[in-house]
């Protein structure tokens, strides 16, 4: 699998063949959504089979969710297979509240898959298994 460069510790890109899964993390919100629709619009653009893994995000709010659902949406509609990978209980909330279940369509990570998670949990710590409280 082949880890594409990126100097963002918000998204990181890992790419085999078509086949591409981006891992989101930190805060889902207005100014980070702002920051990733553009890398993300790209990646709906180029990949056979997206695979978006929030299970290291820390919060989303609407405009998040919408960020999602627009990716999903468009990927979708350009007849890619699309996957979204989380496992945190109060997103899966947000989403089943939000009926967004039949268009985002999350799953946990598959134990064989290529989600395994890249890096710290928190942008900051160089610890991958620490995850810094919000102060």
């Amino acid at each position: 699998m082949q880890l594409i460069p990126r100097h963002d510790p918000y998204l990181v890109v890992r790419s085999t063949g078509g086949d591409t899964v981006a891992f989101l993390r930190g805060e889902l919100d207005l100014v980070l959504v702002r920051h990733l629709r553009p890398d993300l619009d790209a990646l709906v653009r180029e990949s056979d089979a997206l695979t978006v893994d929030i299970r290291r995000l820390t919060f989303c709010d609407a405009t998040g969710l919408g960020l999602l659902a627009h990716c999903a949406g468009r990927t979708r509609q350009r007849g890619a297979r699309w996957r979204l990978v989380c496992d945190q209980p109060w997103i899966l909330r947000l989403i089943r509240l939000t009926a967004l279940c039949d268009l985002l369509c999350p799953e946990a990570a598959r134990p064989d898959g290529p989600e395994s998670l890249p890096g710290p949990a928190d942008p900051q710590s160089s610890d991958p298994g620490v995850i810094r409280p919000v102060s």
